[in-house]
């Protein structure tokens, strides 16, 4: 297990060094922050002050090296636009996108394990085919449009609930949360649902699936044929079996949630990362851009590993493969 860990952590290492080269590079390649930074007013003399002052004078490896370098002491430079260091920024936006996601979490794991785990035990019954009809609906639908459609039913046409920022902010046990008020929940809850639409209906779908096929199995049989309870044969053979795909797709959709809500804080003003990544593109933030895609990579680096180290708790095939490959 040792020896499994350790060859996944220095494949992280090689991967995030190189996803941080190509984000660099890229970077470079979009375009001169200079050019919207500076004003088109401003003097030749003035214009080359700006650059150096802002470190664009140097050759693109040597502007990387100094990047890398001060990263791995945990300075990730100062913004164009806001002059602060990037992760105090940063840390100022991370709680709004942490809550969002773990709202919206939350409702697609309470709403789409039950949901799929039902409609593969009675893939027949009406209820059955409700749930898939609105899981299809869900994956159909984009992002920015049912965002608008949830907005103009609840914030406008039946005008309940609101549709803009995080609501109250209280401080308990050390956390700042807007989920301790009761006008932060009600901010939350649209673009939560909004962002938690399409984990859900992919959920749904990934959970029926799995259960149908695991339901069919030998040893559920059996287990049925030992008059094992019901209850029992669906939690500790099928629920189980059926997680082993799930737990890939839920730790995928959980970096997405925190990484991709991109469109869903766009469009409910939600002040968080994704807002704070399309501001920073429009001005081309170099630094403020780099250290959220490299957070990016990180985050989902860091839940691949997390993944597979989760693997071997709930499949005993993969544990005793990794024994086996260890002696």
């Amino acid at each position: 297990m040792l020896s499994f860990v350790l060859k996944r952590l220095l494949q992280s290492v090689i991967v995030m060094l190189l996803l941080s080269i190509v984000i660099f590079v890229g970077l470079w390649l979009i375009g001169n922050p200079a050019d919207v930074l500076i004003s088109s007013e401003a003097t030749e003399a003035d214009r080359l002050a700006a650059i150096k002052a802002l470190g664009l004078d140097k050759p693109l490896w040597q502007q990387y090296l100094i990047f890398l370098g001060n990263a791995v002491q945990g300075d990730w430079g100062t913004s164009f636009v806001y002059k602060e260091p990037v992760t105090t920024i940063l840390l100022q936006r991370l709680p709004a996108s942490v809550e969002l996601a773990a709202v919206a979490f939350v409702i697609a794991i309470t709403v789409s394990i039950p949901a799929g785990l039902y409609a593969g035990l009675r893939p027949d019954s009406a209820p059955a085919r409700a749930i898939m009809a609105f899981s299809l609906v869900g994956v159909s639908i984009p992002t920015f449009w049912q965002g608008m459609l949830l907005i103009i039913a609840f914030g406008i046409a039946i005008p309940i609930l609101p549709v803009g920022d995080r609501g109250d902010i209280a401080t308990y046990f050390g956390i700042t949360s807007s989920l301790w008020t009761l006008d932060g929940w009600s901010h939350v809850v649209l673009p939560a649902f909004s962002l938690a639409l399409l984990k859900m209906s992919l959920l749904i779908r990934v959970t029926r699936a799995a259960t149908v096929e695991v339901s069919h199995l030998d040893f559920v049989t059996f287990a049925y044929a030992k008059g094992v309870r019901a209850w029992k044969v669906v939690i500790g053979h099928i629920l189980r079996n059926a997680l082993i795909p799930l737990v890939t797709v839920i730790g995928i959709e959980v970096g997405n949630l925190l990484a991709y809500g991109v469109i869903t804080e766009t469009v409910f003003s939600w002040p968080g990362l994704g807002k704070l990544l399309i501001n920073s593109i429009k001005v081309l933030d170099r630094p403020l851009i780099v250290a959220q895609l490299t957070y990016t990579a990180l985050l989902f680096i860091f839940i691949n590993f997390v993944v597979d180290i989760l693997y071997t708790v709930i499949d005993p095939r993969v544990k005793s493969v990794m024994g086996r490959q260890v002696t």
